[in-house]
């Protein structure tokens, strides 16, 4: 699944913003924050950083690992739970003739028939797939919003 919005800001300004997993929470409904584990510091192949989520009053966490971190065109991350993948997420910027760019955020559900089953339990989401593509359209305008917005 994905979802692309054009944004009035240079495809280097929103990789910035989307590669600073520590802001995640300023513009993802269910995403309320991120932090770098295990040593990394910021975005490159191979760095984790624990995601913290709520959906209502339900709270819960992934480690995730970067696996593409090219400044200005892409950036993605496997959510895992445990030795579970439960999925990927990437962003892909593209410029637009006006120095601008279209982002495109993608979410591949990578959960077994299992997680599939308890994860409504854990996270109170029923329709994953509904649900994720309102907010990833929900991300993509308050990126926009902020990117927008800066200097």
């Amino acid at each position: 699944m994905s979802v692309s919005r054009t944004i009035a800001a240079s495809p280097e300004a929103v990789w910035a913003l989307i590669s600073d997993v520590t802001r995640m929470g300023e513009w993802s409904p269910e995403t309320t924050g991120a932090r770098w584990v295990g040593g990394a510091t910021g975005p490159a192949v191979g760095a984790r950083f624990k995601g913290s989520n709520r959906n209502g009053a339900r709270r819960w966490s992934t480690t995730c690992k970067v696996v593409a971190a090219e400044p200005g065109r892409s950036f993605a991350f496997d959510a895992q739970v445990g030795p579970l993948v439960l999925s990927r997420w990437g962003y892909e910027l593209a410029p637009t003739d006006d120095g601008g760019c279209t982002a495109t955020e993608t979410w591949h559900d990578r959960r077994d028939p299992v997680s599939k089953l308890f994860s409504p339990l854990v996270s109170g989401v029923k329709d994953r797939v509904e649900h994720n593509g309102a907010g990833m359209a929900a991300t993509l305008e308050a990126l926009a919003a902020a990117a927008e917005a800066a200097p």
